[in-house]
């Protein structure tokens, strides 16, 4: 209802993004059984389709089970896009099954070939083609004066990555920075955010956001598209009271000139 929602108010732009989020989150935050994640994100795609298209769904599935539900009202476009959030091989094939497209968190310029080998293995089981499915990345973007002032400013968002989610660090791990993750992992565990904060090297930084200058950020994500992600999502880091003056400074630096 919120996707088709918002859908309408967009006129029509809204793209409905969907991840299996992590263990650490799921069960302690929400108080649900972190299992079979792959199979209860192919059935939520299956029930929101089912909705979108016809408006009530029934759905007896492995994770889910809807009696009935009526969405209530006609949404403004049958087919919203679906892209699923996906770090590695398997679930990233499974959006070439049956997603729209693919949401990468922070990708380096060096791993969309391989992301788009493992999109085609999944389009290939179903008969699909892999060229009608886009490949999206989140990326971390720090904007300032300097270079140095950019790289602290996402430090520490990359700091509670490599230290509260294991699959992040494991991410970071296999793009070449083990010890540099396993660093920061061990200083978070003890609590030590400043220690976890100060482990995170401008290397791992350059290497998995957008960084610099307004000029710089820019050369990034065109870097990015050519290297073969079809939408950058710019994702400013901040908290308190000045965020907001912070995101739309950022988004309007990086936009095209």
């Amino acid at each position: 209802m919120a996707a088709a929602t918002v859908d309408e108010i967009s006129g029509g732009r809204f793209i409905l993004g969907l991840g299996s989020s992590h263990k650490v989150q799921v069960s302690p935050e929400h108080g649900m059984d972190y299992a079979k994640p792959i199979t209860r994100m192919k059935e939520s795609v299956d029930i929101i389709r089912a909705l979108l298209s016809d408006g009530i769904v029934q759905y007896a599935g492995e994770t889910v089970t809807i009696e009935n539900f009526d969405l209530w009202f006609s949404p403004k476009r049958r087919d919203i896009p679906i892209y699923l959030a996906g770090l590695f091989p398997k679930m990233i094939s499974v959006c070439g099954e049956i997603a729209d497209g693919l949401i990468l968190t922070r990708s380096t310029l060096e791993n969309s070939e391989q992301t788009r080998q493992w999109i085609a293995e999944g389009a290939q089981r179903v008969g699909r083609n892999a060229a009608n499915i886009d490949v999206t990345s989140l990326l971390p973007t720090g904007l300032a004066d300097s270079r140095q002032e950019a790289f602290d400013t996402l430090r520490p968002g990359l700091a509670f990555y490599l230290g509260f989610f294991p699959r992040y660090n494991r991410l970071i791990s296999k793009y070449g920075f083990a010890d540099e993750a396993a660093h920061v992992a061990k200083a978070w565990a003890r609590g030590d955010r400043a220690a976890a904060t100060n482990a995170v090297t401008d290397a791992m930084i350059e290497a998995t956001s957008v960084v610099g200058t307004a000029d710089q950020c820019r050369e990034k994500i065109e870097a990015y598209r050519q290297s073969g992600i079809d939408l950058p999502i710019v994702s400013p880091f901040a908290r308190g009271s000045e965020s907001k003056g912070i995101f739309e400074a950022v988004i309007r630096a990086c936009a095209p000139e």
